[in-house]
């Protein structure tokens, strides 16, 4: 593996999520590229894969809303803590209702909403998220959220011109593109931009794990879709 500093030196504007993702360029163009995204734009994703899907993905909300406000207590500024307050009032009000709208739509019923029988991607989702929430490093929680965001921006923003006729799979690709949510990666990205340079060896690889677990757990989540 390339160290951060010799590959930074090859490059005008480096940028240390640059290298992240290049650690890990082949699983991460497998995930955006996967036959999941591909099929959501084309509209013809199969509504049980979706379903599924969904369901699996609605049992992330309350552990990403913990891990986002551990982000909020672990910032170190007060200018550093209102975009993430800002985003969490997002995910909690636009994005929660549009997954309430697309599991009645799906006719998912209660018990699938509130105790579904998770796939072993999502219990793996759901241990690094909080792994990284009690770490009590910045750093590491940042990594996680990172991936989370600025893989599905990748995938969405490729497709963002795609209006598929179904309702939730046309707003699965609005909610993680556009202008506002592409400000809000960069903005992530650049608070890992501006600290990983800093990290000891232990610290830095720390973060390329968790940045690298939560790619793979992003192509196995997709994969997982389609039983």
């Amino acid at each position: 593996m390339q160290s951060y500093e010799d590959w930074a030196q090859e490059r005008a504007d480096p940028r240390f999520t640059d290298w992240l993702k290049g650690l890990v360029e082949p699983v991460w163009e497998q995930a955006v590229g996967h036959r999941f995204t591909r099929e959501l734009a084309d509209g013809t994703l199969d509504d049980e894969v979706f379903r599924r899907y969904m369901v699996e993905d609605y049992s992330f909300l309350d552990v990403f809303c913990t891990i986002i406000g551990f982000a909020i207590g672990h910032a170190p500024t007060l200018q550093d803590r209102i975009p993430l307050a800002q985003f969490l009032g997002l995910v909690t009000s636009e994005e929660n209702t549009y997954f309430e709208r697309t599991l009645d739509a799906l006719g998912v019923p209660e018990r699938d909403r509130t105790e579904p029988d998770l796939l072993p991607p999502t219990r793996g989702f759901h241990a690094v998220m909080r792994e990284a929430a009690h770490s009590g490093r910045y750093e590491e929680i940042i990594a996680v959220l990172v991936v989370t965001e600025w893989l599905y921006l990748d995938w969405a923003s490729r497709v963002s011109d795609r209006t598929p006729e179904k309702f939730y799979h046309a707003e699965w690709i609005t909610i993680h593109s556009g202008e506002g949510f592409a400000g809000f990666v960069d903005w992530l990205r650049g608070q890992l931009d501006r600290d990983g340079p800093k990290l000891d060896a232990a610290g830095r690889a720390r973060v390329v794990e968790l940045f690298r677990r939560t790619v793979d757990l992003e192509k196995a989540f997709f994969d997982a879709a389609y039983g």
